[in-house]
């Protein structure tokens, strides 16, 4: 490997850095697999059960700024706001549906997964199959 593929700013820290934010990848995979790519406001959040207003609103901002989402103000009374995949969000999606559909695959490793100190995910005891 090159010296360049360690610097701070080397693609594959920048790729980590977007999903720093654990609702970056959860937007991202809703939008398309749940809505086709764009949904209004109140129904994406409440397709994102766990995810705080303030989360939320704070997370489609850092995604509107990185060029992830597009947001559309409609105006009618109320003001309709719609969230679009851009399309380099597109291409993010991508990534994220490989996680996902290798975290279907391997639940059993992740079941096996030692709790981390301060995770509020409690760990369930696994059940014994019959």
């Amino acid at each position: 490997m090159l010296d360049d593929d360690w610097r701070e700013d080397c693609a594959p820290r920048r790729v980590m850095e977007i999903f720093a934010t654990k609702w970056t990848s959860m937007i991202l995979h809703t939008l398309q697999a749940r809505h086709r790519g764009a949904a209004r406001s109140g129904i994406l959040h409440r397709s994102l059960p766990g995810l705080s207003k303030k989360m939320f609103v704070q997370t489609l901002r850092d995604m509107e700024t990185s060029g992830l989402i597009d947001r559309t103000v409609d105006s009618t009374v109320p003001p309709a706001v719609t969230y679009a995949l851009t399309p380099l969000g597109l291409r993010f999606v991508d990534l994220v549906d490989m996680v996902y559909d290798w975290g279907r695959d391997n639940a059993d490793a992740l079941d096996a997964l030692q709790p981390r100190d301060g995770a509020r995910r409690g760990r369930t005891a696994a059940v014994p199959k019959a």
